[in-house]
Parts: C-alpha cells; structure tokens; sequence
C-alpha cells in the first residue's frame, strides 16, 4: 500500500483539536490526496509524498487574481510573515500562490494532523488577510 492509501485510511479515522478529515484521493502521474479539514474547509491541501518528505499545499490564488498595482506590497508582506508563521511558508506554483508545509515521511500521525490542521488555519487566515490584494 502506498503512503498516500495509507495515510488517506488513517485521516479518515482521525481527530485533531476537534477537526476530522476528509479524504479524496486523486489519482493521476502522482498520487495527490485532497484533504479537507472540518470548519477550515474553504482551502483544501493537497497532499503528495516522496521517499524523502510528505509535501502538504493549499492554493490561495491565482496570479491574475491579483491587483497588479500592489504585487511588490502582496511578495513584501508574505515574505514578512513566512518566518512568524508556524509551520507553513508560502511559494508560488505555476501560475497560483501557495501556502505549503514538509514533514518527513517518517513523521508519526500526530504530527501530520498537527501539520494539515495548521496550515488549514493559516490558509484561511491567509487568504482573508490577503483578500484586499484581489480584483
């Protein structure tokens, strides 16, 4: 069974600080699991893993979403609060903002669940801090 298969069984029966986890796998070149945490399900992660690390990612907003005229203030800010921001930093993917985090594929599930739960919360805090830079 995969890392993906496996973890996909283990969310659905899980719970973390009152949130429970719904899972769809989403099958394709690579495995990608889509988890969407309870009462912070307005961003779904989409979940891959390697050999190497279990790769967690939230899509915040496309760039063309964005006023163009405040780029550089949006790229200052979020570079500004990647540091403070508890185990999440931000990156951009083809043409979309992302919010992400990295655990070792070795991680015991708690530390998943603390992961998913969290960057759920800061992708959601997130997009409404940033919700002024959109059109």
């Amino acid at each position: 069974m995969s890392l993906i298969n496996d973890l996909a069984l283990k969310l659905s029966d899980a719970a973390y600080e009152g949130h429970t986890f719904d899972c769809l796998p989403i099958r394709g070149e690579v495995e990608v699991l889509q988890v969407q945490v309870s009462d912070l399900d307005a961003l779904p992660i989409y979940v891959t893993a390697t050999e190497t690390q279990i790769l967690c990612i939230s899509y915040l907003f496309r760039k063309g979403e964005l006023l163009e005229s405040r780029l550089a203030e949006l790229n200052e800010s979020l570079l500004e609060m990647s540091l403070p921001m508890p185990l999440s930093a931000f990156a951009i993917v083809d043409d979309f903002y992302v919010i992400y985090g990295a655990l070792s594929p070795l991680s015991i599930l708690e530390n998943v669940l603390k992961e998913l739960v969290t960057l759920a919360r800061n992708a959601n805090d997130c997009f409404q801090a940033f919700e002024e830079y959109l059109k």
